[in-house]
């Protein structure tokens, strides 16, 4: 069987040390992503690498800052297979709409915007202007499974 030939953005990701990973099996009753007319939204996404959670707790706490935001961009990773699992081809993507990112925070912890940054800033890098993206960085008491960061995306595509 002949295999698909490798999109732009995942050659991009390559260039970056990356690949698709396969799209995280839901921890719950729900699916990675649904596309709606030309939009593809997906679920929250953890930062699995292998099926495991590499860092668990509250940023500022547990995790630190930097290591949260390397985390948020395996978010975006994992956010960008889901949406490949519904479309086919990430070259189909022409512009993230928006990401809102869900950082696990120790109280006196105010630096959501820079961990998401790990997230927006994988996806201008793998995806160029169609990576510019509206978005949202909330500090929250908890995640699932105490993941400290959670990504999700809307994606529109052709």
């Amino acid at each position: 069987m002949a295999q698909q030939p490798i999109s732009a953005v995942e050659r991009r990701l390559a260039e970056l040390g990356l690949e698709l990973p396969p799209v995280a099996a839901p921890v719950a009753a729900y699916v990675p992503a649904v596309v709606s007319g030309s939009h593809v939204y997906t679920s929250g996404q953890l930062p699995f690498v292998d099926g495991k959670l590499p860092a668990t707790g509250k940023v500022g706490a547990e995790v630190d800052a930097e290591t949260a935001r390397r985390l948020a961009a395996t978010c975006a990773v994992n956010a960008l297979a889901a949406v490949k699992s519904v479309i086919g081809d990430l070259d189909r993507i022409t512009r993230i709409v928006k990401v809102v990112g869900f950082v696990s925070s120790d109280p006196s912890f105010t630096g959501q915007p820079g961990v998401v940054n790990g997230a927006s800033e994988l996806l201008g890098e793998v995806l160029g202007d169609a990576g510019v993206h509206a978005r949202s960085a909330v500090g929250v008491a908890v995640l699932p499974l105490d993941s400290p960061v959670e990504v999700e995306l809307v994606a529109e595509f052709s």
